[in-house]
């Protein structure tokens, strides 16, 4: 812990020792620049003997500060996570980050993190920090005879990360988000007008349309190899060797290539998942899977871009026998299976032609605009060239195509449970599609909301407010006669009288 805080600390401050050693180098006097090196690791040394943490029955406090004395303090039954990560130097020494998550977004600096602990303390100290959660496992779980986690966690394993992955990473915008960053930094510093000066680009004459489509092309088959790589470099750092465990207490997640992270999460405050499907994961069969918890990132990721049949199977055995973890069914001790439907490709009821035709007007409704000020501009004696109006024609049939598959992509089903809660599956999205499937106790009020366009087609849009996740998961464009009714479905009694 004494080379791990000066060095966490000489790299938080890198921009300003190297302004330092500028400095003291072209001063004559470069001995000079080591005095910040000097202070700065002084003060993580000074970390170490003023941070100190402890756990007794009812809270887990830190208290740290050199100049300014903090104690953060949290109740115990308030702990809904343990996230542990240890980067490549603290695997080098044998330690590890343990972070404290209670559900409230904290401030910078105000987290509870334990930096740096024994790796070999850590399983017991995790396993004392969710000691709560215990009285939540439900009975037919068994974790006798079931293999250990090499981290000290036990469960059935529920999901694993696969080599053969890597192929859906550059389908999302994580390279595109590391990629454009260095480009846009490289291009203020000159990229641009370096190569535009180039003896390449201005041996290119006025003649030369072939040899500037060259370029571009090339270019742009260049960019997105980068980005691609990018994508993939990302994805293999992050989710290398990813296992998921359920023992039925606790989801425990591992994954990472160099910076390994563990994330213990209490199924206590399990509310449902969501089964997202961008556009172009959706064209090769892939998805991710997200979980929808109280207290949580809204986001929790539980698996990465996958085939879409691992994606399923990994959110049937985390939904099979999940109890119901609602104050009602607090004596219940008896396992809340779902039926032996399969959520993630039950059918779902479509929303009729309004909501169809609701899709065609929203998206052709920017081309008419365009096409009208075309024409104004024609009739008003304003010459355009003939192919201009390839671009409405074009334009529409992309925005025809986009609204039917916008159509296709609503969808609800109300999933009643036999033994176990019933279920509100929806579905959302073109680009970004979401098919979320939350239990019923999770529901905590209705929202019907009719927008003036909405009254005219009869159409209206039910939120299920939540704690949980997203906090409002919306059945969009439903047919106002089917809104109660959908209501009293999922929360018999909740509706009232009007």
């Amino acid at each position: 812990m004494l080379l791990v805080y000066p060095v966490t600390e000489i790299v938080k401050y890198i921009p300003v020792l190297l302004g330092t050693v500028i400095v003291g180098t072209t001063s004559g006097n470069p001995l000079w620049s080591l005095i910040p090196v000097t202070l700065v690791a002084a003060f993580g040394v000074a970390r170490w003997f003023t941070t100190t943490y402890r756990i007794d029955a009812d809270h887990v406090q830190l208290r740290s500060g050199i100049v300014q004395r903090r104690t953060l303090s949290v109740p115990r039954p308030r702990i809904r996570s343990v996230d542990v990560e240890a980067d490549v130097l603290h695997r080098v020494l044998g330690l590890a980050v343990l972070a404290i998550g209670t559900g409230n977004q904290a401030a910078k600096g105000e987290e509870f993190k334990l930096d740096a602990l024994d790796k070999s303390r850590i399983s017991a100290l995790r396993s004392e920090l969710l000691s709560h959660t215990a009285e939540h496992r439900p009975a037919s779980v068994e974790t006798v005879g079931i293999p250990h986690d090499p981290s000290g966690e036990t469960g059935v394993e529920i999901g694993h990360w696969q080599a053969a992955w890597v192929r859906y990473a550059p389908l999302s915008l994580t390279g595109l988000a590391i990629f454009a960053p260095i480009v846009g930094l490289a291009a203020q510093y000159g990229l641009i007008e370096m190569i535009s000066k180039s003896s390449a680009v201005q041996g290119l004459g006025d003649n030369s349309v072939a040899g500037v489509a060259i370029v571009i092309v090339g270019l742009t088959v260049l960019s997105l190899v980068l980005v691609s790589l990018a994508a993939c470099a990302h994805y293999l750092a992050t989710w290398f060797g990813l296992r998921v465990l359920d023992n039925g207490t606790t989801l425990h997640l591992r994954h990472g290539l160099f910076t390994t992270r563990q994330i213990t999460l209490d199924l206590a405050r399990f509310r449902g998942a969501t089964l997202n499907e961008p556009l172009l994961l959706r064209a090769a069969r892939a998805a991710q899977l997200e979980m929808i918890m109280t207290g949580e990132n809204p986001r929790q990721k539980i698996l990465p871009q996958a085939p879409r049949v691992a994606v399923e199977r990994t959110l049937d055995e985390l939904l099979r026998t999940r109890r119901r973890p609602h104050a009602s069914t607090a004596n219940s001790t008896a396992p809340q299976p779902i039926t032996g439907t399969t959520l993630g490709t039950i059918a779902l009821h479509r929303h009729g032609p309004a909501a169809r035709r609701r899709r065609y007007i929203r998206a052709l409704f920017p081309v008419a605009v365009l096409a009208a000020a075309m024409l104004a501009l024609t009739l008003t004696g304003r010459h355009l060239p003939p192919w201009t109006w390839a671009i409405p024609l074009t334009l529409a049939l992309v925005m025809a195509a986009l609204a039917e598959d916008r159509y296709r992509g609503l969808g609800h089903r109300v999933l009643p449970g036999t033994t176990g809660p019933t279920w509100l599956i929806t579905r959302s999205g073109s680009l970004d599609r979401n098919r979320d499937c939350l239990e019923s106790p999770g529901i905590i009020g209705w929202t019907v909301r009719q927008t003036f366009w909405q009254r005219r087609s009869g159409l209206a849009t039910v939120i299920a407010a939540t704690a949980a996740g997203k906090k409002a998961y919306q059945v969009i464009d439903i047919p106002i006669d089917e809104a109660a009714t959908l209501i009293e479905a999922v929360t018999p009694g909740r509706l009232g009288t009007r």
